[in-house]
C-alpha cells in the first residue's frame, strides 16, 4: 500500500459476516466542544478532519446520537453525505443534559425515536450499525435488545452492535437477535475485557475497542510505551493501534481526534509491522 491511504493496510473485517469493512476506522466523539457538549471550536476544522480520515483510507466511522447531542451525526452528514462507499455506526441509550453528564435510558420508546433521528440527521434510510449504548438495567434486556431486532425487520437497521458488557451479557442479547459487534473500553494498558475479546474473536463477533490509544503512567512522558515508541521510531498512538490490529482478527480500534496531523498519525498505524519482541514487550504493559 502507498503512504496516500495508510488504511488499507490495516485490514478488513465484514461486520455481521457480509458489511465489509477496514479494520482501522474513526470514532467521531473528539470533534465536538467541551465534555462532548455542543458544537465544535472550530467547525471547519471538524469538517475536515472527517473528510480527511476518509481520504486515508478510513470507511468506518463510528457516532452516537448523545455526541452533542446529535452534532456529531450533523457533522458527519455535513461532511460526507452522500457516504458511498463510507458505512456509518452510531449509537443510542444515553441522554444527555449537559457537558460530561450522560444519563442511560433503555425505554424501547426512546430507543425507537432515537432511530428514527438518527436516520433523518445522517440522511439514510438504514443504519449499518446500530448499537445498544449501555444496557439499562430500569428495563429488560429482552425489550432493549428486542426492539433493536424489531427494527432490523423494518429494514431500518442491518445490524446490531452493544457497548461496555460481559460475556454474559452477550450470551443474553445473542438468545434475543444476532449481536455483530461489541464496543468496549481496551487498550494496551487496560484490558480489563480481555474475555469478552477472546469470546468475540472465537464468534467472528467485531471488537471496537473504545479509549484505543493508552493513557495514563503506562503513555506518560518517559514511561514504558513512550521508551519503545523511541527506540522503534514510532508513536505512542501508533504502536497502541498496532498492538490492537494484531491482537486480534476481529479487532476494529476507532481512534478519534480534531486534528489533521492526529488524524494522519493514527491512519499511518496501519503500517506499523510489529516484530515479536516489541509484541511481547507491549503485551507486557498491562501488568506494567
Amino acid at each position: 500500500m502507498t503512504d496516500t491511504q495508510p488504511v488499507l493496510s490495516s485490514g478488513t473485517f465484514a461486520i455481521g459476516g457480509d458489511l465489509e469493512v477496514r479494520r482501522l476506522g474513526y470514532g467521531a466523539m473528539q470533534i465536538l466542544g467541551e465534555g462532548r457538549w455542543g458544537e465544535p471550536d472550530d467547525h471547519d476544522g471538524a469538517i475536515a478532519v472527517l473528510r480527511r480520515a476518509v481520504e486515508l483510507g478510513v470507511d468506518f466511522i463510528d457516532t452516537a446520537d448523545s455526541y452533542g447531542p446529535f452534532v456529531s451525526e450533523d457533522l458527519i452528514r455535513e461532511a460526507l453525505h452522500p457516504y458511498g462507499h463510507v458505512r456509518i455506526a452510531t449509537k443510542a441509550g444515553f441522554t444527555r443534559q449537559g457537558p460530561n453528564v450522560w444519563t442511560m435510558c433503555g425505554q424501547p420508546a426512546y430507543l425507537r425515536q432515537c432511530a428514527e433521528m438518527s436516520l433523518r440527521r445522517l440522511g439514510i434510510e438504514t443504519i449499518d450499525l446500530y448499537q445498544l449504548h449501555r444496557i439499562d438495567p430500569d428495563y429488560p434486556l429482552e425489550d432493549q435488545v428486542g426492539l433493536f431486532s424489531d427494527l432490523v425487520t423494518e429494514g431500518k437497521v442491518r445490524h446490531v452492535g452493544l457497548s461496555e458488557v460481559s460475556v454474559d451479557d452477550l450470551a443474553a442479547a445473542q438468545a434475543i437477535t444476532p449481536i455483530a459487534t461489541v464496543q468496549n473500553l481496551y487498550n494496551v494498558a487496560n484490558r480489563q475485557s480481555e474475555a469478552l475479546l477472546d469470546a468475540c474473536t472465537e464468534q467472528g463477533i467485531g471488537f471496537i475497542p473504545w479509549f484505543p490509544v493508552a493513557s495514563g503512567k503506562v503513555a506518560a512522558p518517559y514511561g514504558p510505551l513512550t521508551a519503545i515508541a523511541e527506540r522503534t521510531g514510532h508513536t505512542p498512538a501508533q504502536l497502541s493501534l498496532a498492538w490492537l490490529l494484531r491482537r486480534s482478527p476481529v479487532m476494529m480500534p476507532i481512534p478519534g481526534t480534531k486534528s489533521l496531523a492526529h488524524v494522519e498519525e493514527n491512519c499511518a498505524a496501519a503500517l506499523v509491522v510489529l516484530d515479536d519482541a516489541t509484541v511481547a514487550e507491549l503485551d507486557a504493559l498491562a501488568a506494567a
